[in-house]
């Protein structure tokens, strides 16, 4: 079955920030100078908030004077507004577009970045972000919700049915969790020892896929890189 949709996952993989300051982690920081205990479930409770930093650090437990919120707030402002398209991205989505595919945003974010990713990617044909369905990558929900958003159904990965692709820069949330619901999931490392090196490469496979699919049944995963064919 042809794929009809492509998943990418946000920051790594089609968005980066070119000004970092990290403010979840200054927030934290705060928390641990007044004695606060880091906890294991902090980063989830942050990606799955749909409130701003504030609110976050009432969730939290952590006091934070007013002066340094502000702070906090200006430095998490800043970051925001520097965050960019990578040239990669831009094209491969413009190359799935041109060919009928649809294509989506599936990310783990916390809050504030929601709105910033939709407006530097606003003809996406869905978004589906951890802050607004209370779950994280890998959790199946978030897969499964940015599929009914799409209109697609995930196949069956060894069968080769699947009707839609997830890519993205974590080999546990972007290709291992996808794979777990039927989603073909790629792992993107811009390193170059990977079988995937860049957005563009990725798209030109699965625009063939479609292509030849007529022609041959299964030479998406014949022709593409091992790693594709897994």
């Amino acid at each position: 079955m042809a794929i009809t949709a492509v998943i990418f996952d946000a920051f790594g993989t089609t968005l980066r920030i070119t000004a970092p300051s990290h403010p979840y982690r200054q927030l934290l920081r705060e928390g641990a100078r007044h004695g606060r205990r880091p906890s294991p479930g902090d980063a989830h409770k942050l990606m799955t908030l749909n409130a701003g930093i504030r609110e976050a650090a009432d969730l939290l437990g952590i006091q934070v004077a007013a002066m340094r919120m502000a702070e906090i707030e200006s430095a998490l402002q800043r970051e925001i507004e520097s965050i960019e398209v990578l040239q990669d991205a831009y094209d491969a989505i413009t190359l799935l577009r041109e060919h009928g595919i649809a294509t989506a945003a599936c990310s783990n974010l916390a809050a504030p970045y929601g709105p910033a990713v939709k407006r530097l990617l606003p003809d996406l044909n869905a978004y589906s972000f951890s802050y607004e369905l209370g779950v994280t990558k890998p959790d199946p929900v978030i897969y499964r919700a940015v599929c009914r958003d799409l209109g697609v159904v995930p196949g069956h990965l060894f069968g080769d049915s699947a009707q839609v692709a997830m890519m993205g820069d974590s080999p546990r949330c972007d290709r291992d969790g996808p794979r777990a619901v039927g989603i073909k999931g790629f792992h993107l490392d811009r390193s170059g020892t990977g079988a995937i090196r860049n957005l563009v490469q990725f798209a030109e496979l699965v625009v063939a896929q479609s292509t030849e699919r007529s022609q041959s049944p299964g030479s998406f995963t014949r022709n593409a890189p091992r790693e594709l064919g897994r």
